[in-house]
């Protein structure tokens, strides 16, 4: 099979009728310009240059070989083009995971950026919880997802995984405006609340914030959409501690930080160790810059 470099090679000879004047442009020496041409003379059979006293004369052979490989050439050309923005990532492919709550405050602003940066990569999105996110990235089937982890429900993450941390949020006290009630969780003990379902890490957290708080809190109403846990408060439903993500503020809600020890919730971008998909690097740097700048109870890496 013909190489192309043997080709580039015949095309800067025949141009410039001479091994010397071809080796300075394409910055070999004119032994191996020599041994290139001798090489692919063995290869085709052809005779592509007349050797004379004084110099080279290339052949009719030789011209029609570097008008036959024209289109050759300029195909790999656009080839090497075409891996080349694989490699950085201009025309690659990312998929990432999300949970809702970070689907809302976090991915659009992201995307967004990585779209403007990045136009003709394809990105794609799957929501999930962070049990079923992590199993996907571990069986390929994400290139990155971002979890969450409470301060009073700590993960194990699996082996193999780099960690990124975004933010960390403070857990949120929300009231109906004007109910009168105590903006502490010890002054709480006989409200109704509100939280998220059974066997979550956020209901698990809850039920140990009322605990050291010294009480068990009465249920009424569970949801994992805090649009529905916020609109449930403002109707003067209950009472319940979100995310600072999940609290949108607005009329109809008090919100107050809740102030006792690991009362907050991690955001972290996970993505296995040995991933080298050339995207990486910038949606990460995407989803820092997407983190909400001067909200109270938002804090970005790094923030003490």
């Amino acid at each position: 099979m013909l190489k192309p470099l043997h080709l580039l090679t015949l095309k800067a000879v025949v141009r410039s009728a001479s091994f010397a004047l071809a080796a300075r442009d394409l910055g070999y020496t004119a032994s191996a310009i020599s041994q290139q041409i001798s090489a692919l003379e063995k290869e085709t059979g052809l005779v592509l240059f007349e050797r004379e006293a004084h110099g080279i004369r290339p052949t009719a052979a030789a011209h029609r070989l570097v008008d036959l490989s024209t289109h050759v050439l300029a195909a790999m050309e656009d080839l090497d083009h075409h891996v080349q923005e694989l490699a950085t990532g201009a025309t690659g492919r990312l998929r990432l995971g999300s949970f809702p709550t970070a689907d809302v405050r976090l991915v659009p602003a992201a995307l967004s950026a990585l779209v403007e940066s990045h136009p003709r990569a394809r990105i794609q999105l799957e929501e999930g919880e962070p049990e079923e996110l992590v199993t996907a990235l571990s069986h390929g089937d994400l290139d990155v997802a971002l979890v969450y982890e409470y301060g009073l429900s700590p993960r194990q993450w699996p082996d193999g995984l780099t960690r990124h941390q975004l933010l960390r949020e403070d857990l949120v006290l929300l009231r109906a405006r004007d109910s009168g009630l105590g903006a502490q969780l010890s002054q709480l003990a006989g409200a109704r609340w509100i939280t998220s379902r059974e066997d979550t890490a956020g209901a698990r957290s809850f039920v140990r914030l009322c605990a050291a708080a010294g009480f068990e809190a009465a249920v009424a109403f569970r949801s994992n959409n805090y649009a529905v846990v916020r609109e449930l408060v403002s109707a003067g439903l209950g009472v319940a501690v979100v995310p600072a993500l999940g609290h949108v503020p607005g009329d109809g809600i008090e919100a107050t930080r809740v102030t006792q020890r690991s009362a907050h919730r991690t955001v972290m971008a996970l993505h296995r160790s040995e991933n080298s998909n050339p995207l990486l690097p910038a949606v990460i740097s995407c989803l820092r810059r997407a983190v909400p700048d001067g909200e109270p109870y938002v804090h970005p890496a790094g923030d003490e």
